[in-house]
């Protein structure tokens, strides 16, 4: 096979595990929804945490990457990440307990344009005036979703966007941890820190005896979160950013689907296009980024 057909291959992989990744997180979302339903918020986090430890860890150690020496230098940038990870998490699953499945995946979609606004303003990167416009565009697609002052709209809201701004610090603070540190073990260490923030909650909350159904909804929630990072890295790794990123926008139509089938949640029409328009927001963004880098790619060929 030419390299060509080899780079194609590769790529269709890498969108087969982006859609199987964004699958899984939606399957986890909506399985820790039904498990909270009979259980605390922070309980019901923590045992899940505490699963997924068990899970991640064990892969850690099969795979022989738990090497805390490849941290040495990031631990900075690191607890930035861990504060990121505990804000998106906790903030997420609590306006999600609370809101219609689809709607909570819609607002936190805002998340990749709100990563190109803080690139700029954060880490100096060159954004031009058309991705500082598709980022505002986004922004208003959420606000359409959310109907400020309309009966939609609650303090749950307020919460989700709050998830995306903990997730753009988590997503910054990743991207300036080196290669050297294995995915796995970020993961792990993800999987620690919120597990112990969640046992903070947990002490204050009056605790609840989970039923076998209840435990086994928490252990598939943390096997699809883990598969979920695992294809979500498989993705980025082997693929086009450009090529595969759009294709994270499909976790949309599995968290609409989860909600009519799971909730008889039906989006109504304000909702979907609020969706359609920070899907496409995002999408504009990621065709920009991409003839950006063609057009240095071109100029640094020519020099």
């Amino acid at each position: 096979m030419s390299a060509h057909g080899d780079h194609a291959s590769s790529n269709l992989r890498a969108i087969g595990a982006m859609l199987v990744g964004q699958a899984s997180f939606t399957f986890n979302d909506a399985l820790i929804k039904l498990a909270a339903a009979g259980l605390p918020g922070g309980q019901a986090i923590f045992m899940r945490g505490v699963m997924a430890i068990l899970v991640s860890l064990s892969v850690c150690i099969a795979l022989g990457t738990c090497n805390f020496t490849s941290l040495r230098g990031t631990w900075r940038i690191l607890t930035l990440r861990n504060i990121g990870e505990i804000g998106s998490t906790f903030f997420f699953l609590f306006a999600l307990f609370h809101m219609p499945i689809a709607t909570a995946t819609a607002i936190l979609q805002l998340t990749p344009l709100a990563i190109t606004a803080g690139a700029a303003l954060f880490l100096a990167e060159p954004v031009g005036w058309r991705r500082w416009l598709a980022a505002f565009v986004g922004f208003i697609g959420v606000m359409i979703v959310i109907r400020p002052g309309s009966d939609a709209f609650n303090a749950w809201s307020l919460l989700a966007l709050a998830a995306v701004a903990f997730s753009v610090l988590r997503d910054l603070s990743t991207r300036r941890i080196g290669f050297q540190v294995p995915a796995i073990l970020l993961v792990t260490i993800s999987a620690f820190t919120v597990t112990g923030a969640a046992l903070g909650f947990a002490l204050v909350e009056t605790w609840v005896m989970p039923t076998p159904r209840g435990l086994l909804l928490l252990l598939c929630s943390a096997i699809f979160l883990l598969s979920g990072y695992y294809f979500m890295v498989h993705a980025m790794r082997h693929g086009e950013v450009a090529v595969v990123s759009p294709f994270r926008y499909s976790v949309i139509i599995w968290a609409v689907l989860a909600g009519i089938l799971v909730w008889g949640e039906w989006p109504d029409a304000p909702a979907l296009i609020g969706t359609a328009v920070v899907v496409a927001a995002g999408l504009y963004t990621f065709m920009r980024e991409r003839k950006i880098k063609a057009l240095t790619a071109r100029k640094g060929a020519r020099t």
